[in-house]
């Protein structure tokens, strides 16, 4: 397992280079390859549209798409460990859900749009405010029963029936909207890592590496909870506490990435099981830097293939995304004998 993995990280870190620069130089635009690289050393007697497209377009979107997929697998993998379950994923406890709801709210009913506006119940800072308060309302209220229900299935149950409440009311939203304002929803729903500009991007990237880094120090009591809650416990680890501290970092992970980029599908719940049959192994130690990279690669991946060659348009990435992870879970469910999940 370890020279797996010693191989495995110069491996995911070269492809991930490779990808980055591939989302830095290929877009709807075509810009030779020698022209992006004297842009980005700072020549400025290149077209200053080409300028433009390189530092205020796909710079942010390339660093955009490999903050979410880092954290969309990183908190799939929380979740998949706390559950003891395979196919959870991040948006299971219904923490998605609740940022469309957010977003739905100001998009349909108080009109907001994804506009640079930044008024109080419109403009993008409007819809990203809202998708914060829509899954940190969700999380308070898995938090609130994850105090009163210690069983970590019913729990599960808990979020998915949170999640059908909120889906309930968001297709109460989209019934008495307008078609326009229904329309603006539809798109945002399909997800993209072009929404977040680069004034916004560092807020972004904050939101994201705290997550991530919140997640790292939760590795020791993660690869405890691998043994079951009762061994945990028997080891010293507050299993309420560190239950606590990973819906924590999970939400935040979640409602970060929903509420600037929109709902992603897959991501999440796809690559921890690349990640695992990668380096055949659960131990988190190594499996959660691997999943790390892994999902960076993955969404560069499908910001790449979002580019359709010849045209000034681009794929939606939810129509990406299942292309790659559907064949993955379909592998999962017929193959979980043989996958190694909790070792």
């Amino acid at each position: 397992m370890k020279k797996q993995a010693y191989l495995l990280f110069p491996l995911l870190t070269t492809l991930l280079v490779l990808l980055f620069v591939g989302g830095v130089v290929c877009g709807p635009v075509s810009i030779p390859l020698q022209s992006v690289a004297d842009i980005l050393l700072g020549d400025e007697s290149l077209s200053p549209a080409w300028r433009n497209i390189v530092f205020q377009n796909r710079i942010p979107q390339t660093v955009t798409a490999l903050l979410a997929g880092a954290s969309l697998s990183v908190g799939g993998l929380l979740l998949q460990t706390l559950f003891r379950n395979p196919l959870a994923g991040p948006s299971i406890l219904g923490i998605s859900d609740g940022a469309n709801l957010g977003v739905a709210a100001v998009m349909l009913y108080f009109g907001g749009s994804l506009s640079e506006i930044d008024l109080p119940v419109s403009g993008y800072l409007a819809v990203v405010l809202a998708a914060f308060a829509g899954a940190l309302c969700v999380l308070g209220l898995i938090l609130f029963f994850s105090v009163k229900v210690r069983n970590n299935v019913m729990l599960l149950i808990i979020g998915i029936m949170i999640g059908y409440l909120a889906s309930s009311f968001i297709s109460l939203l989209n019934y008495y909207a307008s078609t326009d304002k229904v329309h603006a929803f539809v798109m945002w729903g399909l997800g993209s890592f072009s929404s977040v500009s680069l004034r916004q991007l560092p807020y972004f990237s904050i939101c994201s590496l705290a997550g991530l880094f919140l997640a790292i120090l939760l590795i020791k009591p993660l690869n405890a909870l691998l043994l079951g809650e009762m061994y945990a416990a028997n080891l010293g680890i507050r299993v309420k506490r560190v239950r606590l501290q990973i819906l924590l970092c999970t939400g935040l992970l979640t409602a970060s990435t929903t509420a600037f980029c929109g709902p992603i599908s897959f991501i999440g719940l796809a690559v921890p099981h690349i990640a695992r049959l990668l380096l055949g192994s659960s131990n988190h130690k190594m499996l959660l830097p691997v999943t790390l990279l892994a999902g960076a690669c993955m969404a560069l991946l499908c910001n790449f293939l979002m580019v359709l060659p010849g045209t000034l348009n681009m794929l939606p990435l939810n129509a990406v995304t299942p292309v790659l992870g559907a064949p993955v879970i379909m592998y999962v469910i017929f193959n979980r004998k043989n996958i190694r999940y909790f070792d």
